[in-house]
């Protein structure tokens, strides 16, 4: 199927909830669970394995605490990062960090990025679930941090749906950018992949499903 743009994603999105009756958090849920399996994959298993998930506040942050579950249950010790106040977090998002914190999973704040690198390095793997295809322009602030820091862990990311920092359509880095082993993105590939140098950032691209037929879902919105 085409790539697909910013606005795409959205309508892909606000369609399957609004028209097909899907909730968010069952969009969520399939997202996260997907993601879970694709991460195993990637590391023969993780059963074993030491893994962080590198959580903001949104939905692409509601992805990674699903995927933390999941990871959980196959067997994989999971540590959560949460890069953003607790109290930001909200909607579906909210609703997971919430299974996370009732199942005692390990959930630790990022209340200052310094030094978040040495924390990562103990891990096999780290998940970026901080920012997803919204972002626009050059991070600032918290969030360029926490890239920074991600990447200097020198440990492989997979980053969830898209590389925090990259641009979904322009697939350009304005400032600091996740630089991912592999890329689990939903639904489908997103324009700015194909985009000279984004392969830098996303690595391998993988595209996995959120329950819903994305081909007709485009044209009965009437995208290409």
């Amino acid at each position: 199927m085409c790539a697909l743009t910013r606005q795409q994603v959205r309508e892909v999105d606000r369609y399957a909830i609004e028209n097909l009756g899907v909730p968010g958090v069952v969009l969520m849920e399939n997202a996260g669970r997907n993601l879970a399996k694709a991460v195993d994959e990637f590391l023969g298993q993780a059963r074993g394995k030491r893994i962080a998930v590198v959580a903001g506040a949104g939905n692409n942050g509601g992805d990674g605490f699903v995927a933390a579950r999941h990871l959980a249950m196959m067997g994989a010790d999971v540590t959560t990062f949460l890069a953003a106040p607790a109290q930001q977090l909200s909607g579906d998002a909210e609703v997971n960090v919430r299974i996370l914190r009732a199942l005692g999973h390990e959930i630790r704040q990022v209340d200052d990025p310094r030094g978040l690198a040495e924390r990562l390095r103990p891990f096999d793997l780290v998940v970026d679930a901080i920012g997803g295809t919204g972002i626009r322009g050059a991070l600032r602030g918290v969030a360029a941090q926490v890239v920074e820091q991600v990447n200097a862990a020198g440990r492989p990311v997979v980053a969830v749906d898209i590389p925090t920092g990259l641009d979904c359509d322009t697939g350009k880095a304005e400032g600091p950018a996740i630089r991912a082993a592999l890329t689990v993105t939903f639904v489908g590939r997103k324009a700015g992949f194909d985009a000279p140098g984004a392969a830098e950032y996303t690595g391998v691209v993988r595209v996995a499903d959120i329950g819903i037929p994305a081909e007709l879902v485009l044209r009965m919105i009437g995208q290409p």
